[in-house]
């Protein structure tokens, strides 16, 4: 079990510290409305895990117990997407896109929250990468695989929320190491393509 799960919670950070769409809004939050507004976007994005979860430990745990075989094309199909999201990633441009503009004046909390959780509630990629990436992490599919999906979410959440917080707590000090040191966008960019690419491989291998 712990060797499953101190590698997911690795490959979680390492994800979750890649600037992507949620991480730059709950920065871009606590930059232009403080830290308090950050922090409830943040939580609005971590909730919306509960449901990608949610559907993937009944779907896939309904799979595991139909065929072995249809969970293995699985996991081949998770480790292929996640090749090809390195791919992306390889071919992309390695600049941040930074901007104050994507938050429209000082909204209520609640408007805050919800926005959040529709945003990765309603990303199709998020429900994508979520089948691809957890079903390799299972320590035990012959066991109760709807607790171990429960568990991994839980640890995803729980690692995303920190980090989100943490962002929107230090978003004006992360906003200007990001504007002063244009270069940064590729490190991030390389550490996403060896990310993807050791997920993708712990899950075949």
């Amino acid at each position: 079990m712990i060797e499953q799960l101190i590698p997911f919670l690795t490959a979680s950070v390492l994800l979750t510290l890649s600037p992507g769409p949620d991480i730059i809004y709950v920065l871009v939050q606590g930059v232009t409305n403080g830290k308090k507004y950050g922090i409830v976007t943040a939580l609005g994005l971590v909730s919306g895990i509960i449901i990608h979860t949610s559907l993937v430990a009944f779907g896939i745990s309904a799979i595991i117990k139909q065929s072995e075989m249809l969970f293995f094309i699985i996991r081949l199909l998770g480790a292929a997407y996640l090749f090809y999201l390195a791919w992306q990633v390889f071919k992309s441009d390695p600049k941040i896109a930074f901007s104050t503009t994507a938050v429209d004046g000082k909204k209520g909390l609640f408007s805050l929250f919800k926005r959040g959780f529709l945003m990765n509630v309603l990303n199709p990629k998020v429900a994508i990468f979520f089948l691809a990436f957890f079903p390799g992490f299972l320590w035990d599919p012959t066991g109760n695989t709807v607790l171990q999906f429960y568990l991994l979410g839980f640890i995803f959440l729980l690692q995303a929320f920190i980090i989100f917080s943490t962002v929107s707590i230090l978003a004006g000090k992360i906003s200007k190491y990001l504007q002063s040191h244009p270069h940064s966008g590729l490190i991030f960019k390389w550490l996403q393509v060896l990310v993807f690419l050791g997920i993708g491989i712990f899950i075949l291998v």
